[in-house]
């Protein structure tokens, strides 16, 4: 067991304890699973209104190609990761993967080329909290001498505002947020009294909703998240509603969805890889991404309907209608946007298609479900 004394707080940690969190390990840290509300109600006000997370312990950094040339950092990272990284524009970003030498996934993480004036060469990064420190280690393992890695966890914050209300909540800090778009961002200050909270906003999230993430200096991070919680719209949200909700949403949590054992496109996640970066390219782990795409993989993560109310946790056996194991659940659980159980797990080639029908092992008895589409809940981002 943790001893809690051992776990880093973030900034806005008394703000969780004030306000009623249920606090737990995650990640070396001590975070907030759930509040009074709960976690049905937190997903629920998410999907309808507003939801506040601190995701301050996710991984920040910055990649600065000394020549000042947007280019020779993002020639760097293309060496890491299977993303076209050149052909970001200034204030757009992508999401991509570090791969080891076999082609498993590291981590999966956020890639932003900065469009602040003056700084658009530099290259941002959101990194798991988990996979941090050896994301870092193995930034400076392989980037050039010429390209400097700055660690900002020590300085910034990350907060996440997601829902249909975001734009609406952080446009009255500053209105020109709205103007972004799904996978852009800016950086601007937000709040008529405190024209120095200045912050880095990305038009993105993990839960399928429109809505924002914003780093913010540390001294800063207190007053904006009490700003946004003035507004009515906005309740505070833990990591179990955050976890439904990326479920509801399609999206893979490293270490579970996807880890060293599996690449990218086994994954599911071949639409993050441009197609010219798909065959004939020099990165780690680029021959998996080739021979997947080549020889039709073995597996693939799917989407799981269980039948009943009862849900499907990580580890329950995958079979098939003949009784083999076929694979394993990595996500499961009660999705209230659908209302009932729902799963993600790595099923083998035959059993990809939409519509097969699947056995869940729970408790040594068999329970149907079946393989369906995912996103589980429609994805509602403003693309344009």
């Amino acid at each position: 067991m943790t001893d809690t004394q051992d776990l880093i707080k973030t900034t806005l940690h008394a703000i969780h304890v004030a306000a009623g969190a249920k606090m737990v390990p995650f990640a070396g840290y001590d975070m907030p699973v759930q509040y009074p509300l709960g976690i049905m109600k937190e997903h629920e006000h998410t999907r309808e209104k507003c939801g506040l997370f601190d995701v301050s312990h996710m991984g920040q950094c910055f990649l600065i190609p000394e020549d000042g040339d947007f280019a020779t950092a993002a020639k760097a990272l293309e060496k890491l990761v299977p993303a076209d990284i050149q052909s970001l524009e200034p204030g757009q970003q992508r999401y991509s993967q570090f791969l080891n030498e076999e082609g498993g996934i590291l981590d999966d993480l956020m890639i932003s080329r900065l469009g602040f004036a003056g700084h658009t060469h530099k290259i941002y990064l959101v990194v798991n909290a988990g996979c941090k420190d050896q994301d870092y280690a193995h930034l400076q393992k392989h980037i050039p001498d010429n390209v400097k890695l700055d660690i900002l966890d020590d300085s910034m914050s990350l907060i996440a505002l997601q829902g249909p209300k975001a734009a609406e909540v952080l446009g009255s800090l500053n209105a020109k947020v709205k103007d972004l778009i799904f996978m852009t961002h800016t950086d601007l200050p937000l709040g008529e009294t405190m024209a120095d909270c200045w912050c880095h906003v990305s038009r993105s999230g993990y839960t399928g909703e429109d809505g924002y993430e914003i780093a913010v200096k540390h001294p800063d991070a207190e007053w904006l998240v009490d700003k946004l919680l003035e507004h009515p719209d906005v309740e505070l949200i833990g990591l179990g509603a955050r976890d439904s909700l990326r479920m509801e949403a399609g999206l893979c949590l490293y270490g579970h969805d996807i880890d060293t054992t599996v690449s990218p496109i086994e994954a599911g996640l071949i639409w993050s890889v441009q197609k010219h970066r798909r065959s004939g390219c020099d990165y780690i782990g680029a021959a998996r991404i080739e021979a997947d795409l080549a020889n039709k993989q073995s597996k693939r993560l799917v989407g799981i309907l269980p039948e009943g109310r009862a849900p499907a946790r990580e580890h329950t056996e995958i079979q098939d209608m003949d009784g083999n194991k076929i694979g394993e659940i990595t996500s499961g659980g009660f999705g209230p946007t659908v209302g009932g159980p729902i799963a993600m797990g790595y099923v083998t080639r035959k059993n990809f298609k939409a519509g097969t029908p699947l056995n869940l092992i729970v408790r040594g008895k068999a329970r149907p479900a079946k393989v369906v589409k995912m996103p589980f809940a429609p994805h509602n981002y403003k693309r344009g």
